[in-house]
């Protein structure tokens, strides 16, 4: 991978280390490419965090690489055709997650069993157990190579900024 590309992967890690949400962290570590500042991404992946809003859902590092590949394939105007190729590189990059991780589903990464919780807002608190304990920061780690492994791949216009 080259530098450039592994350098935005450290970043998206980086950015959870601080406090940051696992889709805010992906996408924001991206977004310039498309045009997008750090700060919008954050605040557009500030609501995948702990599986969407904390229900343990979909993993919030996928929602990042869903958030991402809208970016660089997203369609603006509604036809079908660009519908489906968003949704042909959503499934690509969401299935060599799951490959890579076992699942997609926020509670299985984190081994949670059991109903969520309902009406509990309040994000973990960041300190040395909860990364001790949670694999977090690998699975955001893993969904920013994926996408920037398929950027690699594409050579795509956007790489020739970079």
């Amino acid at each position: 991978m080259n530098q450039e590309l592994e350098k935005r992967v450290q970043r998206a890690v980086s950015l959870f280390m601080e406090g940051y949400g696992c889709g805010q962290s992906v996408a924001a570590a991206f977004a310039d490419l498309y045009g997008f500042t750090e700060k919008q991404a954050l605040k557009l992946g500030s609501g995948f965090g702990g599986g969407v809003g904390k229900m343990r859902m979909m993993c919030g590092a996928v929602s990042g690489l869903v958030i991402l590949a809208g970016m660089a394939e997203g369609n603006e105007e509604p036809s079908r055709e660009g519908k489906a190729e968003c949704y042909k590189v959503v499934q690509e990059l969401v299935e060599s997650f799951r490959k890579e991780n076992g699942s997609i589903v926020c509670a299985e990464l984190l081994g949670l069993k059991g109903p969520i919780p309902k009406g509990d807002f309040t994000p973990s608190e960041r300190n040395a157990r909860y990364y001790e304990i949670r694999p977090c920061a690998a699975k955001v780690e893993s969904a920013a190579r994926i996408f920037a492994e398929w950027l690699e791949g594409k050579n795509d216009k956007f790489l020739k900024i970079i």
